[in-house]
C-alpha cells in the first residue's frame, strides 16, 4: 500500500462517485488517498478492524477463510464499494479478506474519525445502509449460486473476474498454476476436479497452460460458458 498525497485527486474521485456529501466537509481533513497492487491485501480476515476504505478505482475480491483453512470466494467488487462498514457498525474484527484484483485505488478514513465527525452525519448513515442491504442480498444469491451452478461455470466465472477489469482496458490477469490448489478452494471444488475441467476447457479453445500461467485464450466463449458473471454484482 502506498498512500497518494494528491488532494485534487481525492476530490476528484469524491466527485466522480458522488461521495461529495457522504464525506462532509468536517471529514474531509481525515480522508486519505490509497493505492494497492494486484495481490495485495486491504485488510486480512480476523484483523483489528481500524479503517473504513471505499473503492474508486480498480477491481477487489473478496474471500472468507474456514477454522479448518478452507477459503471460499465470496465475491468480486468494482467501484464504489465500501470495505469495513460492518465492522465499524458493529465494532468487529476484519470478517472477510479482500485482496486487489487490478490496481486499485481506496478513500481510507480512520473509524475513530469516521464516528467523531461523521456519526450523525445522514448522508453517510444512508449511503453505508444501501452498501450493507446490497451485501446480504449478495450473499443470498451466492449461498444459491454455489448449490446451483457446476464447477466449469463457476471456473469461467472466476476467470473473467480474476483476468478483466472492465474500468481498466489496459488490464488482462492472468491465473497462476501455482494457485491451483486454491483457486479449487475458492470457488468450492477439489483440486483433481478443478484440473479436469481446465483440461476440458483448454480442449476446448478457450483456455490455455504455458509459463506457469493459465491463460484466457477466448473471451467470448467464456462469457458464454459463465452465462453472466456470477461473482460480480
Amino acid at each position: 500500500m502506498r498512500e497518494i498525497k494528491e488532494t485534487a485527486r481525492l476530490e476528484a474521485y469524491l466527485a466522480q462517485h458522488g461521495l461529495e456529501d457522504v464525506f462532509h466537509e468536517p471529514l474531509r481533513p481525515y480522508l486519505g488517498l490509497y493505492a494497492f497492487e494486484p495481490g495485495e491485501e486491504l485488510c486480512s480476515q480476523g484483523a483489528k478492524a481500524d479503517m473504513l476504505y471505499v473503492l474508486v478505482k480498480g477491481k477487489i475480491k473478496i474471500y472468507t477463510t474456514s477454522p479448518e483453512g478452507r477459503t471460499l470466494v465470496i465475491s468480486f467488487k468494482n467501484p464504489p464499494e465500501v470495505i469495513g462498514d460492518i465492522e465499524y457498525i458493529r465494532d468487529l474484527d476484519i470478517i472477510n479478506t479482500v485482496e486487489a484484483v487490478s490496481p486499485a485505488h481506496v478513500i481510507g478514513i480512520s473509524g475513530k474519525m469516521l464516528k467523531k465527525y461523521g456519526e450523525h452525519h445522514a448522508p453517510l448513515l444512508r449511503f453505508m445502509l444501501d452498501i450493507i442491504t446490497k451485501k446480504f442480498y449478495i450473499k443470498s444469491d451466492f449461498l444459491s449460486f454455489n448449490l446451483m451452478y457446476p464447477v466449469e461455470v463457476r471456473l469461467a466465472s472466476y476467470l473473467l473476474s480474476v483476468c478483466y477489469d472492465e474500468s481498466d482496458a489496459g488490464f488482462e490477469g492472468r491465473l497462476a498454476t501455482s494457485e491451483m490448489t486454491d483457486t479449487a478452494n475458492l470457488i468450492g471444488t477439489s483440486y483433481r476436479h478443478l484440473n479436469r475441467v481446465i483440461r476440458k476447457l483448454a480442449e476446448d479453445g478457450l483456455v490455455e497452460r504455458s509459463g506457469g500461467y493459465l491463460h484466457v485464450r477466448d473471451r467470448a466463449r467464456l462469457e458464454q460458458l459463465a452465462g453472466r458473471n456470477l461473482y460480480e454484482h
